[in-house]
């Protein structure tokens, strides 16, 4: 098992699921409309790769666009509730009751308010990826052992190189993890977006493709979108190799890959 390349296992289990994906569809006989082929979808790939290609694009811009500011703005507010307790005691309540406010309830409201340009499905990709950054990287802040911290501020350490000296290096982990729930979160947010209302960009193709029934179609707009949400996962994963691979769980995944 060890000489069997890392990327060959998605790669065999990828193949597996279109073979059963086929074979399902002669087995029970289902209509192109209901389920189309592999080969329908990868047709539909090539006859129209043009449009598919242009929608998902403009569809990118908006993931990395909320993506990016879920970023930012989520690791500053971490930041702030960590180094000022009362913030927390303020905020936190109003994060929890915006997150469990459903998206699409108020999707409508920001495309009356902010029109269809790019504008809503980033704010809207930015508030399903937000949460999971805010609060992933809250907990990594706090992890320090407070032993450390005693040790630090005992030396003569400034409040500056404990943050970025112990507590930023032990929340690493977390931050990644973060990153990647809110990556895929704004590829969610996008589509959920351009669902309400849009001129352009993949869930708009997604929705015409559905209303005219061509199934083959709205299929290979999903597999570009998969693919999509796949490539962002992996660059962030290879990002997280990179910046810690002196963590544990690092050593630990090349000890098991050798």
């Amino acid at each position: 098992m060890k000489r069997f390349p890392d990327w060959a296992w998605p790669v065999t289990a990828f193949v597996l699921l279109v073979v059963l994906w086929d074979v399902s569809i002669r087995v029970f006989g289902l209509k192109p409309f209901v389920l189309p082929s592999p080969a329908s979808v990868a047709q539909a790939l090539v006859a129209d790769w043009q449009e598919l290609a242009d929608a998902t694009l403009y569809t990118l811009v908006e993931i990395v666009l909320g993506f990016a500011l879920s970023v930012i703005v989520g690791i500053g507010l971490a930041v702030a509730i960590v180094t000022w307790r009362p913030l927390e005691k303020a905020i936190y309540p109003i994060l929890v009751g915006a997150q469990v406010i459903p998206k699409v309830a108020i999707a409508p409201l920001f495309v009356v308010w902010l029109g269809l340009g790019l504008a809503p499905k980033v704010l809207i990709a930015f508030l399903l990826s937000f949460f999971p950054m805010v609060v992933n990287t809250v907990v990594g802040l706090r992890a320090i052992e407070i032993g450390k911290l005693h040790l630090a501020r005992s030396m003569g350490a400034t409040a500056s190189q404990i943050f970025f000296r112990f507590r930023l290096p032990r929340a690493m982990p977390n931050i990644f993890a973060g990153l990647k729930l809110s990556v895929t979160a704004a590829v969610i947010g996008a589509i959920v977006g351009e669902f309400i209302g849009a001129d352009e960009g993949m869930g708009r193709v997604l929705l015409v493709a559905n209303g005219n029934l061509e199934t083959a179609k709205l299929f290979a707009g999903i597999v570009l979108l998969s693919a999509v949400g796949i490539a962002l996962f992996l660059i962030i994963a290879a990002l997280e190799k990179i910046v810690i691979r002196w963590h544990v769980s690092q050593r630990a995944l090349q000890e098991l890959g050798s």
